[in-house]
């Protein structure tokens, strides 16, 4: 069975008897977690228990700082 996440967020609010924004916002902190600490350039590997782990590969992080290193040559 497939749901949505409005499904889960509507099923866990009744279940519970909680607020519909307070569902949402538990569903959404552990991900603005992962965008956190991968946003301050800290690539390690992070487990969300019973979820994943979320990593980013080696190999595209250093695309990435080609890219930038080439676009700083570029202003110069």
């Amino acid at each position: 069975m497939v749901k949505d996440k409005r499904e889960i967020i509507h099923y866990l609010a009744n279940k519970y008897n909680l607020p519909l924004s307070k569902i949402e916002e538990m569903v959404d902190h552990q991900f603005k977690v992962v965008a956190a600490v991968m946003g301050e350039g800290n690539f390690s590997t992070i487990r969300i228990p019973y979820f994943g782990k979320f990593s980013v590969n080696p190999n595209r992080v250093k695309h990435i700082n080609r890219l930038k290193n080439e676009s700083n040559k570029i202003k110069d």
